[in-house]
């Protein structure tokens, strides 16, 4: 008999002889496959017995049949279901003990040699291949769904598996004839009449592309990358180095791919969390900074918005709406209202309150408050070195100018405004000795001279035991300048040059009181109240009855009072009360009516009850405390200033990018800490506030 049929017919025999008729073949494969992965212990026990005076049952076999039975008895729906084999009822338990009891038999019948050092249980080859069957580009299109073609010979690449080991994988791509349409394991290219070639991104697969030169990596290895974002705060750099120590030696993975790895990942998750990755398309074959900027486009540039957050509600940042009587009732005093002090021998009379502050009739929905915190982060990418530019550079590297002043010719223009004359060649200046001794002084100022470096010669020259920087006379030390030599008549601080690109000042990040962020915008050239108003309209632009009923802010004082001095009819007049955060109002002035009336946090008259909750103590003393956390803003911004080193260095789209993709990671965390807390609204509390 021919080796073939003598192992299929031996394989049969297994088959029959120790699995039942009726269990179906896939949990037959998979007591096999369970058999083989525990090949090694099966090596210890044969290993054991060779010994004098072993037993037949080891530890080592006994460790396998309880493994083999914890898994092989739990892949069905019925573990303990009965099944009949030959005039037999039997059940899987029975069919463990059996397997690892006839160990002998089946391993001489399968030809399992468990002398052979080589692993028995090989892993499979690695197939990258799409997850569709039919083609989804003319089901759009109302064609009939058409099944996919293999297009072409398979293709050799190199795969970064889930354990991190680099494999050699075969590439397949399908095809639909129809539409010509190709099906790759993570995208999707098809033929647009209006842009040509076009993608979809492919969401939820199993694999990412990241070289143009055959190279993939598992989709696990992107989630370490985010992990290592957030725990570590690792650059594209550090992990790259990262994997290559761990053993991703050959090939070592470089910066480019890990940056790719970290603009796949992250387009896919920000189009789910946006909502587009059902309508979002993009040129075939893109550049990273391209598929950078395609996305960023979609979901918000220089600046943006989760709308699904809108709608976000929890236990810290959404309240019952409270009224003054509330706290009158717990036995509350306020504080220069006019209601006196509540105790014991006033408790009984009449309080008169105003209309406003009535508690609707009993049995009427009170309805809730809502709470949202804004402040800025001093963080942001170089712009074009134009004051009222704001536009970002062509080239970051050591460019100063955007695309429009570059073809405008600013280049070949003195850099000292308003001089207007060519520059010599090669220099930044023109022929003036004047300008150039300044842009030389300038050089030298900014160059090698950091506030690292004023602060290390600060201390050395101010070291006591230090005399050599010292006059004799008065024993004081030297200091060092920072400024800059006049030019002309004019102060050095004062003269206006384009010798170094400018920066976006801040970001204005905007969430709610329990920290979840919900948008965010730029203010270029300083945080200004009409920047600041022109972010608040972008975020809930047409969303007027999402807007919070409490907006809190270090400068609510001046917003509110632009607000009113710009249109009276503003809608935010309707819908929000704008109040300063607890910190900043400290420092605000005690003679501004308008901040002391309008945007105090905790006022303690009774005026604002939503923003005060009445707690007592141990000894029955009924104390005001603050009911929303006002500095969840200042709490985001101290979490991004551990990637501002990364921010400042890259371009306007990887920034925009950079920074959705730490919001969406700072709001899962967020939603993770409520969600162990058990800090989301019930039912009972929606029947409450709404009826």
């Amino acid at each position: 008999m021919p080796p073939m049929a003598k192992s299929i017919q031996n394989f049969r025999l297994v088959v029959e002889t120790f699995f039942p008729i009726t269990l179906p073949y896939t949990d037959v494969f998979l007591a096999l496959t369970i058999l083989l992965a525990l090949s090694p212990l099966f090596k210890l026990h044969y290993n054991q017995r060779r010994q004098p005076r072993q037993p037949a049952n080891t530890a080592w076999l006994r460790a396998a049949t309880s493994v083999f039975t914890a898994e092989f008895g739990t892949s069905s729906d019925e573990p303990d279901g009965q099944y009949l084999l030959g005039r037999r009822l039997t059940t899987r338990q029975d069919i463990s003990t059996s397997l690892l009891s006839d160990l002998d038999p089946i391993c001489e019948l399968l030809g399992i040699d468990l002398e052979d050092p080589a692993p028995l249980f090989p892993s499979p080859p690695c197939i990258l291949i799409t997850k569709r069957t039919s083609c989804i580009i003319c089901e759009r299109n109302n064609l009939p769904g058409q099944t996919l073609r293999k297009r072409d010979q398979p293709q050799t690449v190199q795969v970064l598996t889930d354990d991190f080991k680099w494999k050699t994988a075969h590439l397949f791509v399908a095809h639909c004839p129809v539409c010509s349409s190709d099906y790759y394991p993570d995208r999707i290219t098809y033929r647009n009449e209006d842009t040509g070639r076009a993608q979809i991104l492919e969401i939820g697969c199993s694999y990412l592309r990241v070289s143009q030169h055959g190279i993939w990596m598992h989709q696990r290895v992107a989630l370490a990358q985010e992990r290592a974002v957030v725990r570590f705060h690792a650059g594209w750099s550090n992990f790259a180095e990262w994997l290559n120590e761990v053993g991703c030696q050959k090939p070592a993975v470089t910066v480019r791919q890990s940056k790719r790895l970290f603009v796949e990942h992250f387009a896919r998750r920000l189009l789910v969390a946006h909502g587009r990755d059902r309508d979002f398309s993009t040129g075939a074959n893109l550049s990273t900074d391209e598929l950078m900027m395609s996305v960023r486009d979609a979901i918000g540039q220089n600046g943006g918005v989760l709308r699904s957050l809108m709608l976000h509600t929890c236990q810290e940042c959404t309240h019952k709406k409270r009224y003054q009587q509330d706290l009158v009732d717990v036995g509350f005093g306020l504080d220069g209202s006019g209601y006196g002090v509540v105790d014991a021998d006033n408790a009984g009379e009449a309080i008169e309150l105003p209309e406003v502050l009535v508690p609707p009739p009993e049995g009427t929905p009170r309805g809730y408050i809502r709470m949202a915190v804004m402040d800025g982060k001093s963080v942001g990418h170089r712009i074009c070195a134009l004051t009222r530019c704001n536009n970002p550079l062509q080239n970051y590297k050591d460019g100063r100018f955007c695309q429009g002043h570059i073809e405008q010719g600013l280049n070949s223009v003195c850099g000292i405004i308003p001089c207007g004359q060519p520059v010599d060649s090669g220099g930044f200046t023109c022929s003036n000795v004047e300008h150039r001794n300044w842009h030389s002084q300038y050089t030298k100022r900014f160059t090698r001279l950091s506030f690292p470096g004023v602060q290390r010669v600060l201390r050395r020259q101010n070291n006591p035991r230090n005399t050599e920087n010292r006059t004799p006379a008065t024993n004081v030390p030297f200091r060092v300048e920072a400024g800059l030599p006049a030019l002309g008549d004019t102060p050095g601080n004062e003269v206006n040059h384009t010798f170094r690109a400018q920066s976006v000042y801040c970001i204005q990040t905007v969430q709610w009181a329990c920290g979840v962020p919900i948008g965010w915008g730029k203010c270029y050239r300083s945080e200004s109240t009409p920047q600041v108003l022109s972010i608040l309209n972008r975020i809930w632009q047409e969303q007027d009855d999402m807007k919070p009923n409490y907006l809190a802010y270090d400068d609510a004082c001046d917003l509110l009072r632009h607000i009113i001095t710009q249109n009276e009819q503003d809608p935010w007049l309707k819908s929000t009360k704008f109040i300063v955060d607890s910190w900043h109002y400290i420092g605000h002035r005690a003679t501004d009516a308008l901040c002391r009336f309008w945007c105090n946090p905790a006022p303690m008259d009774g005026s604002q009850p939503d923003l005060i909750v009445p707690q007592t103590d141990a000894h029955g003393q009924v104390h005001a405390t603050r009911a929303y956390n006002l500095e969840t803003a200042e709490q985001l911004n101290s979490w991004i200033t551990r990637y501002e080193s990364q921010l400042r260095q890259m371009t306007d789209v990887a920034f925009d990018f950079f920074i959705h993709s730490l919001l969406l990671l700072y709001k899962e965390s967020l939603e993770d800490r409520i969600q162990k807390k058990d800090g989301f609204l019930a039912d009972d509390f929606w029947d409450d506030v709404l009826g």
